[in-house]
């Protein structure tokens, strides 16, 4: 299992790598247009291989952590994040679903800049 998320984890890595390169060469880097379109990308297919996995196609559980877990968990972690409001929505509950964005939004990028503030200060 561990051998199939590292190989399907270095997949999607190199595919995030070289998605953000080639959208950078093309709009230029002067924003994250690269990480919006593997985010949305990634989403999408985590979207669409979950359908499709509760309805027509059942991987090995090897398979199926290697793609979900390894591919796109390193080629976006916004793909599960999605996953997550979906499944809060589709289960009804809305207002968790709001919860979580809010509380991902804010504190993911919250604790980014405090990683920021803490090395910063350490290393001046």
């Amino acid at each position: 299992m561990l051998l199939a998320v590292a190989a399907g984890g270095a997949l999607g890595a190199v595919g995030r790598y070289l998605v953000i390169s080639a959208v950078g060469q093309v709009f230029g880097t002067g924003f994250p247009l690269g990480t919006i379109v593997v985010n949305v990308v990634g989403s999408f297919l985590l979207g669409a291989l979950t359908e499709a996995m509760a309805l027509a196609w059942s991987p090995s559980p090897e398979l199926r952590a290697m793609i979900v877990i390894g591919v796109l968990g390193a080629f976006t972690t916004f793909s599960t994040f999605s996953l997550d409001v979906a499944l809060l929505y589709e289960r009804g509950a809305l207002g968790q679903a709001a919860l979580y964005v809010g509380a991902s939004v804010v504190l993911s990028i919250g604790a980014f800049f405090l990683g920021l503030a803490l090395l910063r200060s350490a290393l001046a």
